[in-house]
């Protein structure tokens, strides 16, 4: 709603719209209608919020509207899955902090369930070998195109500044480079928080800091061999893996493409599994009922068994419930502050040119198996066909076809 039609509207009709809230629901209930969410939950976030607007907002009137448009806003703008974010929020009106936690685990189980399903047959009978290699080939080209189509569809929702663009181009190279993300994210963060707030001249000397941290980095002397072996053998505990999905949980902005990176960065050069076995877990990831994310349980899982897989998934999403239910009543005016919004758009800004630099590395990686062009064009399409498809079932189709194409050509 513009400024104008706003004002043509009385306060008071607005403000009882705004009060809108859900009608009287048992815990049970509430559990079992956000659980038929999650089991209907495919085709990414967008549909999964389209779902919820229309039986929630649109048809049960749990909210208004207008309030739903600004609190998807907030949760656009903080990191974490949207969609499920929403629903906690939506529980929280609906029964309190209780029923916050029954609506996200109710929307998050099915998906979470059937990845540990996947990922228990994927090792117990060694999936990734044998008749399927081929196929999964395809798949693993397939998932590639469909990152570097996200990076596009993120970027042009988060790159709105000419500011945003330097973080974004400027990231891509500083992490192909090897600069780690903590050097990356806050300098997004402060030199858009700076430029947006009209200290170009501070944003500049932020911008030139960095680059000197990361050079000194980049420049540091080389630990021992015996050191980097320890460090790249070091186990999976059930910390270490909590931790790597609370990274991800907590950086994930504009989308949970945005968490492929961070969870990549700890369990890839760690040893803990290969950069092919996980785009298996993305693959499957897009095929199933569940925020993207949801592929941290398979990473979790290869690299530590059930353990694993639960320490990942409860990294991952604490973030989503923390936020909601903590923060309940007081994300959009803390989101809505001018400076907070700008440190959070620099940080996404950053994330894109990581998440664009890891699509690269993946590439990479996948074209080191040396199966030629037949992968190179696997991608190629199933990028063009992100580009064109819509709709909630258009991945598990793109790929699909992708794994028929290379059980074709690379069998």
């Amino acid at each position: 709603m513009s400024d104008d039609a706003a004002a043509a509207v009385p306060h008071t009709a607005r403000r009882a719209d705004d009060d809108l809230r859900p009608p009287p629901i048992g815990l049970l209930p509430l559990f079992l209608r956000f659980l038929r969410f999650g089991a209907l939950a495919f085709g990414g976030p967008v549909a999964q919020i389209a779902m919820v607007r229309h039986e929630l907002v649109e048809r049960d009137r749990w909210m208004s509207s207008a309030r739903f448009n600004r609190l998807l806003a907030v949760m656009q703008a903080l990191p974490g899955p949207e969609a499920h974010e929403l629903c906690v929020h939506m529980g929280v009106r609906a029964r309190g902090r209780i029923g916050g936690l029954l609506a996200g685990l109710g929307f998050m189980m099915p998906g979470f369930l059937l990845m540990l399903a996947a990922a228990w047959a994927w090792f117990r009978f060694d999936v990734g070998q044998g008749a399927l290699a081929a196929a999964l080939l395809g798949a693993q080209a397939a998932v590639i195109g469909l990152i570097a189509r996200a990076v596009e569809r993120i970027g042009r929702h988060i790159l709105v500044a000419r500011s945003l663009w330097l973080v974004a181009g400027l990231s891509l190279p500083a992490t192909l480079a090897g600069a780690p993300f903590w050097i990356v994210l806050p300098a997004g963060a402060a030199i858009h928080g700076l430029a947006a707030t009209g200290r170009r001249g501070a944003a500049l000397a932020a911008l030139l800091g960095a680059a000197a941290v990361a050079v000194l980095w980049l420049l540091r002397p080389a630990a021992p061999a015996a050191v980097d072996v320890l460090a790249a053998a070091a186990p999976a505990t059930v910390l270490a893996l909590f931790l790597t999905g609370l990274k991800a949980g907590l950086l994930t902005f504009g989308g949970a493409y945005t968490a492929i990176p961070f969870v990549r960065a700890d369990v890839v050069p760690r040893g803990w599994m290969s950069d092919a076995t996980f785009l298996d877990g993305v693959v499957l990831a897009n095929v199933m009922p569940a925020p993207l994310v949801i592929f941290g349980t398979f990473a979790g899982y290869a690299a530590g068994g059930f353990p694993g897989a639960l320490a990942v998934t409860a990294g991952v999403f604490l973030p989503a419930f923390a936020f909601s239910m903590i923060l309940h009543d007081r994300l959009e005016q803390v989101v809505g502050i001018p400076a907070v919004h700008a440190v959070l758009d620099g940080i996404a800004g950053a994330v894109v040119g990581i998440i664009a630099a890891t699509v690269l590395q993946l590439a990479a990686g996948l074209a080191g198996q040396g199966t030629g062009w037949p992968l190179l064009a696997i991608g190629g399409l199933a990028l063009v066909a992100a580009w064109t498809l819509k709709g909630r079932f258009a991945a598990p189709l793109i790929l699909a076809v992708a794994a028929a194409a290379g059980q074709l050509w690379l069998a």
